[in-house]
């Protein structure tokens, strides 16, 4: 079984694409250096070099380290001088002499759990560097960073114009007495002053989070509530579907439940002349606050310095008095110092990130600076091929990886291209006419947009100038088989089209696209480079190719969480991924290897099937019943049902129709013959209804688990996670689902 691939290819890389791509000139140099102890065929075999990577991660990484020419202390500090002391199986690769960056590029390499500083794994010991100096390395007045909003608001930043951005605002934070330690957190759109705030907080050695305003205050504080920020950037509101979306109460609800913010900065992304004067009720009667006037919040404790900003401005959020202006914050009279760039430890804390949270409060994961970053160069640069000069965008919004993976594309010196606002408004051809437009060289997007795009008849493929378009990748959850074809028929022939899976949890992928490889149906075209990943049975043995099993990594890899906060002895991060095989990342993925060495996805494995004993991934229904015109989206779970004594579970499928389609028992039959056709009879739903809304998460993902407890009568932990909580409503006490 391999998810419909065949062997001819929809895409294929020419002998001069392999010969240009990055990766090619990067395995060749590692076949041709004695001191790697690669294999001849790694030079031109892309499977060869991933064996390599995985099975010499110490020896990968500091080439890829090179390779993308990270900007660090050029010598090892002390910090770490008790390295030497450490027992490491790996010592005679695993140092790297006195003009190395780091004492130690690893140790720990066999034990694969929560990095421990004695027991690892740790990686690039003594090395110091700043995440925002290697992302601003590129300067001059090319662009850096465009945003597009849906009413075609378009603003521009040249790559000088960011790195002042990010200084003035690093500069504020050092007046204020933000540095290491600190958290800065983000209540923001998909816009330019996101991407300046993240870096000026970087620059000083704050740990960044966000959140988007889709987020209601409660999933808000769900989540800073536990990291506890000094500073907090918000905007004033944003667009959506057409619609103006005042975000300033719910600021001031977050604000007043997180006494540990003192000051918040307010972008007025709107502005008074779209939003209005808020009702005086909205103020809670506080009128403008003076921002001299004295308040709880004056006094800054241990971060010394003034809170305030100079002059008087009233407050641009009244009833906030250490609320200011955006402008005003940046505003700083005071000469930047000449190390601009706090470098500190490859685990520095950079980000905070955070799981769904459907099944209680969400896991806080902590990631370190080095190990983003040289993640993310090796994603962009040897699987993206990215290069400076590309131009790369991603639909995705703050509240995502997807958003922090994006912006690491400044590090090569592409540009980054934002959008904010609904994918499909003000109609369907709207990002097309961005991708035009901008000469996109990367377009990435969701499987759901994809399929969505392809159901509404949208065909970009002649309407639009997409010559400049090299590569489309796609994420979030599995690309069916018919999204293939639509793409190369519909969008661009001739494109590579990459789907790509990971998660929050590594801020990265497992499994990668490749300029050098051929694009399959059906298919992710290969396992990230430095990735042990394999598919285990249950009883922890290897499956076999086209088998499908559990996702797991074997190995550790430098973007593994430094920890999770607040979990001080692990317990959370070790149960997250750990506890169902010994010394093994279960990722929880239900997925097979190809015989290309691909990868399928077949849904996560907790919210797998069982019928009649028999496990079945909630994607391979998806798949066929999304090919059906008349279902807009579908949504599968297991409802389990007495059988005598004994309980068996059946597959309830629901299904979002098209607006006048109506669930009847013809439809019913084609919906079962089709799933039945190209799948097995245990796949056939036994139940079919009809329902007006389908549940997601807030990054735009449909929550099988909420619905599976609904429907059993269990409650769901934290609906605050969701998009759309009411859609819960439609799927309880169903009559289909009584008998």
């Amino acid at each position: 079984m391999n998810g419909g691939a065949t062997d001819r290819p929809l895409w294929a890389p020419s002998s001069a694409q392999v010969a240009r791509a990055q990766v090619t000139a990067f395995a060749r140099a590692i076949a041709a250096d004695a001191s790697m102890g690669a294999p001849a065929e790694v030079a031109d075999d892309h499977e060869a070099l991933w064996r390599w990577s995985v099975a010499h991660p110490e020896r990968f990484w500091p080439a890829v380290w090179r390779w993308c020419d990270v900007v660090s202390d050029a010598r090892a500090t002390s910090d770490s001088a008790s390295a030497s002391s450490r027992p490491n199986p790996h010592a005679a690769v695993a140092t790297s002499g006195a003009d190395a960056p780091w004492t130690e590029v690893v140790h720990g390499l066999d034990r694969m759990a929560p990095p421990d500083a004695s027991l690892g794994p740790c990686w690039f010991t003594g090395a110091r560097l700043n995440f925002a100096e290697n992302l601003l390395r590129h300067r001059g007045g090319d662009d850096a960073v465009v945003s597009w909003d849906e009413t075609g608001r378009r603003a521009v930043l040249s790559r000088d114009a960011l790195a002042d951005g990010a200084a003035r605002f690093a500069a504020a934070l050092r007046a204020m007495g933000v540095g290491p330690g600190d958290r800065v957190a983000g209540f923001l759109p998909n816009i330019p002053q996101a991407i300046v705030a993240m870096l000026g907080a970087a620059s000083v050695g704050a740990t960044w989070s966000s959140c988007s305003p889709d987020f209601g205050a409660k999933g808000v504080l769900d989540r800073f509530g536990q990291i506890a920020p000094c500073v907090l950037v918000a905007a004033d509101g944003y667009r959506y579907a057409g619609k103006v979306i005042d975000c300033r109460a719910r600021v001031r609800e977050i604000v007043a439940a997180l006494p540990s913010v003192e000051r918040v900065v307010v972008v007025p992304w709107l502005g008074e002349a779209v939003l209005g004067d808020e009702p005086v009720s909205a103020r809670a009667g506080q009128g403008t606050v003076s921002p001299d006037a004295p308040d709880a919040h004056e006094a800054r404790g241990a971060h010394g310095g003034h809170a305030r900003p100079r002059g008087d401005h009233a407050s641009p959020l009244p009833g906030v008095p250490m609320a200011v202006a955006w402008d005003d914050y940046v505003r700083v009279e005071a000469e930047r110092p000449a190390d601009a760039f706090a470098r500190l430890p490859f685990d520095h804390p950079l980000y905070v990130m955070y799981s769904s949270g459907t099944t209680g409060l969400p896991k806080c994961l902590v990631h370190g600076a080095g190990r983003t970053l040289l993640q993310h160069l090796k994603v962009h640069v040897l699987h993206g091929d990215l290069r400076a000069g590309d131009r790369i965008f991603y639909f995705t919004t703050c509240g995502w990886m997807m958003w922090n993976w994006l912006v690491s594309a400044l590090a090569v010196g592409a540009t980054v291209v934002l959008y904010d606002g609904a994918p499909l408004a003000p109609d369907a051809a709207q990002l097309w006419r961005m991708a035009e437009a901008e000469r996109l060289t990367v377009f990435g997007t969701s499987a759901k947009y994809l399929a969505l795009l392809e159901k509404e008849g949208v065909r970009p493929h002649g309407r639009f100038d997409l010559d400049a378009l090299e590569v489309i990748l796609s994420t979030g959850s599995p690309l069916a088989a018919h999204s293939y074809d639509f793409v190369y028929r519909d969008i661009k022939p001739g494109v590579r089209l990459s789907s790509i899976s990971g998660g929050t949890d590594l801020i990265s992928c497992f499994a990668l696209g490749s300029p050098v490889l051929p694009v399959h149906r059906g298919e992710l075209q290969t396992r990230g480079l430095g990735m042990a990943v394999d598919v285990w049975r249950d009883d922890g043995t290897p499956a076999a190719s086209g088998e499908l099993g559990e996702l797991v990594c074997t190995r550790p890899f430098p973007s593994m969480p430094v920890a999770f906060w607040g979990d001080a002895g692990g317990a959370k991060y070790r149960a997250a991924y750990f506890e169902t095989f010994p010394n093994t990342w279960r990722h929880g993925d239900w997925a097979a290897i190809t015989e290309h060495h691909g990868l399928v996805i077949h849904g996560r494995s907790d919210a797998t099937l069982n019928p009649g004993g028999v496990r079945i991934g909630t994607a391979e229904i998806y798949r066929q019943v999304e090919q059906l015109a008349e279902v807009v989206e579908s949504l599968v779970v297991g409802q389990e049902i007495a059988n005598g004594p004994d309980v068996d579970t059946r597959v309830v499928l629901f299904v979002r129709l098209r607006d006048g389609v109506v669930l009847d028992d013809a439809l019913k039959a084609r919906i079962r013959q089709q799933i039945r056709k190209n799948t097995s009879p245990h796949h056939v739903p036994r139940v079919i209804v009809a329902v007006a809304d389908i549940p997601r998460t807030i990054s735009g993902k449909i929550t099988e688990l909420a619905v599976r407890e609904v429907i059993h009568g269990r409650p769901v932990k934290n609906t605050d996670a969701l998009a759309n909580p009411g859609a819960l409503d439609l799927f309880r006490d169903l009559p289909e689902l009584a008998s």
